[in-house]
């Protein structure tokens, strides 16, 4: 894709990754892509807001390059160090090496430490400014969203604010940039919660921090490093990680997740049979095959549902080891205070149950209900099924 101009002067840099299957090693992005979105303010004085990944050089010098001789640059403004924003600076900066490094103090510390780049580096205090002839640059400090040295720049004349991970999500674009230019919202707005939920929830009450400092700046383009830019509707994007992130604290939506998984079938019958209880009471359900389904597709369902009902069986005496790999990563994304209920098979002995119980209390989990049957289920088991399902979909409508 060309270059493109957001607001007279000020231009999107991007390139679009449809070959990395794993973003940041660990979420799975080999269907849905992923944007590095990187501007360029074209003043008196130049200034290159974020980066892109070092393996997507050529393509983003040239998108440099049709605005702009990539040497005369004069400014390189780092808003966040992580390496898919900053992998080409050194390349950058051998072609511009009379171009400033502007980033926070401990972005200046992890500068030094990723690229070893110490020269021509400045320091930019929270609020400070910067001209660059017909544009005007102001940093605003927004630590742990997500990394203590983050902040987000924002062009005053035009109020275009690029904030880097904040507002952002995974998705390739599909030949258009904006948000009102875009044929398919659900698909990116599904991405940024799935976004949201892997590299951001941790960090919310920073996000929620950021959001109430974002309210005194007058913003009418939202610029991030990943996914749309929001020019028709800025506050769209801003409301929904205002309520992501509420969540991390406040209630959650009136909705169940269930998580199952199944050896021979025994526990995969029940959980036709626990669902159809849940949809028969009226309250939305989301399944997931633990053993078949990356975590990264079932942590959104977990952070914005406040139900969750686990289904597996006992496994050498504990629970089934897929399980507990999903929830040990539910607790990693700090997904807590939910209600929660268990129901799956055993052989000789059990145990699943017990193991079950012993996480849902780590993760601060109410669990409600628990169910349990010997061997495969009978039709009079299927019915218990059912009916521990509706009873449990009726206490999360109430």
């Amino acid at each position: 894709m060309p270059a493109i101009e957001i607001r007279p002067g000020i231009y999107w840099i991007g390139v679009n990754d449809r070959t990395t299957d794993l973003f940041e090693g660990l979420w799975p992005i080999t269907q849905e892509g992923v944007s590095y979105n990187s501007y360029l303010v074209d003043g008196d004085k130049k200034a290159l807001i974020d980066l892109a990944k070092s393996f997507k050089t050529d393509e983003f010098l040239s998108q440099v390059a049709e605005v702009v001789d990539p040497a005369a640059l004069d400014y390189i403004v780092i808003n966040h160090m992580e390496p898919d924003h900053t992998g080409i600076l050194q390349t950058m900066l051998r072609l511009a090496p009379q171009a400033t490094v502007l980033l926070t103090e401990k972005a200046r510390e992890m500068l030094a430490a990723f690229y070893q780049v110490t020269d021509n580096v400045r320091v930019v205090t929270d609020g400070e400014t910067l001209a660059l002839g017909s544009h005007t640059l102001q940093f605003l400090s927004t630590p742990f969203v997500h990394w203590p040295e983050t902040m987000m720049t924002c062009e005053v004349s035009q109020q275009v604010l690029f904030t880097c991970d904040a507002f952002g999500g995974y998705g390739a674009l599909r030949g258009a940039i904006f948000d009102d230019e875009c044929t398919d919202p659900a698909f990116y707005e599904r991405e940024a919660l799935r976004y949201y939920v892997n590299i951001v929830a941790v960090f919310s009450r920073p996000v929620l921090k950021a959001i109430e400092k974002l309210s005194s700046v007058p913003v009418q383009v939202i610029a991030p490093s990943h996914g749309l830019i929001w020019r028709q509707n800025p506050g769209r994007i801003v409301e929904l990680y205002r309520q992501w992130a509420g969540y991390a604290t406040g209630p959650a939506e009136a909705g169940v997740t269930l998580l199952y998984g199944s050896m021979y079938g025994n526990s995969e019958k029940m959980m036709n049979a626990v669902a159809q209880g849940i949809s028969g009471a009226g309250v939305p359900v989301e399944i997931f095959d633990v053993a078949r389904t990356h975590v990264s597709y079932m942590l959104p369902s977990l952070w914005v549902k406040r139900g969750v009902i686990v289904g597996a069986p006992t496994y050498e005496g504990g629970l089934f080891p897929a399980m507990v790999q999903a929830l040990d990563m539910a607790a990693r994304k700090h997904i807590y205070n939910r209600q929660a209920a268990y129901f799956g098979s055993y052989g000789w002995g059990g145990g699943g149950r017990k193991e079950f119980e012993r996480l849902a209390g780590l993760l601060k989990w109410d669990v409600v209900d628990t169910f349990e049957f010997r061997g495969g289920p009978t039709k009079a088991d299927l019915e218990k099924g059912r009916e521990f399902g509706a009873r449990f979909a009726e206490l999360i409508k109430g």
